[in-house]
């Protein structure tokens, strides 16, 4: 009889997860939301698919508790796409831990994301993915403070036709 270890520890490793992701519903009960124990289940496999794509480890639930009790307050967020939302942060959230070099603590990048998220992304997946988490990690890459915005208010002198 042979004993595999790996899928031993994946399961209870699985079970951590589901149990954390219910345990936020406490907390998350107030703002409207609820993941049910499939929905729970489905986000533990989306946790452990990031991970392995992200070639990356994680024990315990990991960061989802924290992304869920983040976001769970964000106006762009109804009960209709919670599930999928947190689906979509959470591959984010990995994805931009290697892309950041893991020089970004957990808490800064998932409050980056939020941030972006309900302000200048107005709920866009998209836009978070695409523009202000790719911009945040070029500055990190480059050596920049990851927070820093540039807003120069130049005055523009007239040239000799009198055009700005």
């Amino acid at each position: 009889m042979e004993f595999n270890l790996t899928a031993f520890s994946s399961s209870i490793v699985q079970k951590q997860a589901i149990s954390e992701i219910i345990r936020c519903n406490d907390f998350t009960a107030e703002y409207g939301f609820v993941l049910t124990l499939e929905q729970a289940a489905e986000l533990a496999e989306a946790r452990f698919a990031s991970l392995s794509a992200n070639g990356r480890i994680e024990f315990g639930g990991g960061v989802i508790h924290k992304i869920i009790k983040e976001f769970c307050d964000s106006p762009y967020i109804t009960r209709y796409n919670y599930a999928e939302t947190l689906h979509e942060l959470l591959k984010l959230f990995y994805f931009y831990k290697n892309e950041t070099l893991d020089l970004l603590s957990d808490d800064d990048l998932i409050k980056f994301m939020k941030d972006s998220f309900n302000n200048t992304c107005c709920g866009s997946i998209e836009l978070l993915a695409e523009r202000e988490l790719d911009k945040m990690a070029n500055k990190i890459r480059y050596g920049y403070d990851p927070f820093y915005t540039e807003h120069r208010h130049e005055d523009h002198e007239e040239d000799e036709n009198e055009q700005y």
